[in-house]
C-alpha cells in the first residue's frame, strides 16, 4: 500500500472519529436537559383516583404512580381555580399578589382590576389577572433554553394577559373561561378570541380535542432545544358532562346522576394521560422526560372516606379541599414506586422546575416554594410551616406545621386543631385543651397574617 492511500485511509479514519464524536457530543447536548410535561388538573380530588378508591378507573395514573415518587401530602395554598393557576405559575403564595378568589369578570366593567364576592363576610378585593410583571416558570425556563408550549385553561387574565404573554410560545385551546358550558361541542359560549372553536364539530369531546393538540405538538417537535408541555385541563371542573361511551359503563355499574358523570370524566382524563405518555414514548423521548401530574384542589363532590370537606361546603381549607393527588416521574432521578409524607405545596414547583432546568440549585427569597430535588433524589428538605388563605366565607386560613399539626381559622373568631397524622378525618378537634401548639400556632398565622395579606 502507498503512503498516498495509507495517508488517506488515516485521513478517513481521523474525518469518520471526529463525524462521530461530534454527533454523540450533540446527541449529549441535546439529552443533558430533560423535557418536561406537567399535566395539571381542575377539581382533581385526593381520592378520586384508583389506587385509593376502586370507584374510579384510571390505569393510566396508577401506572405514573408506580414508576412515580408519589408526594401524598401535598397541598395548594389557594385552593380555587385562578389563585392556584397563580401560585403554580410563579412560586408564590397567591394572597401575596391580592388573589385570594377565582377570577370573575364583571361584565358591567370588564377591565376591573379587583372583584368582590357577595359571600365573603369581610368583602375582601381579589385580583382579575395575573400582573404581567410576575415572572412565571415559563419565563424562567426559556432563560435556560426551553420552548413552552401551553395547552388547555388558563383563566389568569384575558387578551393581552394570555400565556403567550407570560412566557410561552405557543397556546392550543385557551379561551377566557374558567369552564366550559359543555364538554361536547360547542364547548363555550362566546369568550373565544383566538377562534379556537371553529375547528371542531358536534360530538366532539373537549378533554379529547385537547389532548389532540398536546400529542400533535409531541409528535411533531423538531426543534433541537428541550420543551416543556403545559397541559392545563379543563375537567374534571364542572359542568359533569361524561363521555358518552364512558359514562354508560358507570351507570351499568350502579353510580347515578353526577357522580356516573364525574367517573366518566376522571377516567377520560385518565385516557388523557396515557396518550400524552404513548405519544412521548413514540417520540422515543419518554427516557427523557419528566411527567408531573398535580391538581389544582380538592373535589367537588366527594373526596371519599378518609379526607373531610372538598370544593365546596364552607371547609375548602380541610383535607378534602386542599390536599390534592401529585406525583412526580423524573428518569433516573426518581425511585420508582416510592411514597413522599412530607407536607409540600405546589408553590414548590416553580424552584423545582429551575432546578431541573438549570441542573443548579435555585434560590429566591421573593417566592416561598422550595425546590422538592432533594426529596426527588430520596433525600430530606427542611420542616417549614405550610399557609393557607381564601376568602369565600366564614373560614378563611390556615397553617400545617411541621407535619402533624393543623390550626383552621374564621372570620368569626373560631378556630380548629387537628392532629392530621393521627386524624386524617379531622373528626377530633383539639382546639382549648391546653396544648402548647395551639397558642404556638395561633401566634404564628398571625404573624404570617400581618407580614403576608395585603391591605387595601
Amino acid at each position: 500500500m502507498n503512503l498516498k492511500k495509507t495517508g488517506l485511509i488515516a485521513l478517513c479514519i481521523a474525518m469518520s472519529f471526529t463525524s462521530c464524536k461530534g454527533q454523540e457530543s450533540k446527541k449529549e447536548s441535546k439529552s443533558e436537559k430533560p423535557n418536561i410535561v406537567l399535566l395539571f388538573v381542575d377539581d382533581y380530588g385526593w381520592s378520586d383516583v384508583g389506587y385509593r378508591n376502586n370507584t374510579f378507573n384510571t390505569p393510566n395514573i396508577d401506572q405514573l404512580k408506580r414508576e412515580s415518587l408519589d408526594f401524598n401530602r401535598a397541598y395548594i395554598p389557594t385552593p380555587t381555580c385562578s389563585p392556584s393557576r397563580l401560585s403554580l405559575l410563579t412560586g408564590k403564595e397567591a394572597i401575596r399578589l391580592g388573589m385570594p378568589r377565582h377570577i370573575a369578570i364583571d361584565p358591567k366593567n370588564p377591565d376591573a382590576e379587583y372583584n368582590l364576592w357577595p359571600t365573603d363576610p369581610v368583602q375582601r378585593p381579589s385580583r382579575n389577572y395575573l400582573p404581567l410583571e410576575e415572572i412565571t416558570y415559563a419565563e424562567r425556563l426559556k432563560e435556560f433554553g426551553y420552548y413552552n408550549y401551553f395547552v388547555g385553561k388558563w383563566h389568569l387574565g384575558h387578551q393581552g394577559r394570555y400565556p403567550i404573554d407570560q412566557g410561552f410560545d405557543e397556546e392550543f385551546g385557551t379561551t377566557d373561561h374558567g369552564h366550559p358550558k359543555s364538554y361536547y361541542f360547542p364547548f363555550f359560549k362566546g369568550g373565544d378570541p383566538k377562534g379556537f372553536m371553529k375547528n371542531y364539530k358536534e360530538g366532539d369531546y373537549l378533554t379529547d380535542v385537547l389532548t389532540d393538540g398536546a400529542v400533535k405538538f409531541i409528535k411533531g417537535y423538531d426543534k433541537d432545544q428541550p420543551f416543556m408541555l403545559s397541559f392545563w385541563y379543563y375537567s374534571v371542573h364542572g359542568p359533569s358532562v361524561g363521555r358518552k361511551d364512558l359514562l354508560k359503563k358507570y351507570q351499568d355499574a350502579g353510580l347515578e346522576g353526577k357522580y356516573a358523570h364525574h367517573a366518566a370524566m376522571v377516567e377520560a382524563m385518565d385516557e388523557s394521560v396515557g396518550r400524552v405518555r404513548k405519544a412521548l414514548e413514540e417520540k422515543g423521548i419518554a427516557d427523557n422526560t419528566v411527567v408531573i401530574v398535580l391538581s389544582d384542589q380538592g373535589g367537588a363532590y366527594t373526596n371519599a372516606p378518609p379526607l373531610s370537606g372538598g370544593k365546596k361546603g364552607g371547609n375548602t381549607l380541610g383535607e378534602g379541599g386542599a390536599r390534592v393527588p401529585f406525583m412526580i416521574y423524573y428518569p433516573e432521578v426518581t425511585t420508582p414506586n416510592t411514597v413522599s409524607n412530607v407536607p409540600v405545596q405546589s408553590i414548590d414547583l416553580y424552584p423545582t422546575l429551575i432546578e431541573i432546568a438549570s441542573g443548579e440549585k435555585y434560590e429566591n427569597k421573593d417566592i416561598q416554594g422550595v425546590s422538592l430535588m432533594p426529596l426527588l433524589k430520596g433525600k430530606k428538605i427542611a420542616k417549614r410551616n405550610l399557609y393557607f388563605f381564601r376568602s369565600y366565607e366564614d373560614q378563611y386560613a390556615a397553617v400545617i406545621s411541621g407535619g402533624d399539626w393543623k390550626l383552621v381559622k374564621y372570620h368569626s373568631g373560631k378556630f380548629q386543631l387537628f392532629n392530621v397524622v393521627k386524624d386524617i378525618s379531622e373528626q377530633n378537634d383539639l382546639i382549648g385543651t391546653n396544648l402548647e401548639i395551639e397558642t404556638q400556632l395561633k401566634n404564628e398565622i398571625a404573624a404570617w397574617e400581618k407580614e403576608a395579606v395585603p391591605t387595601y
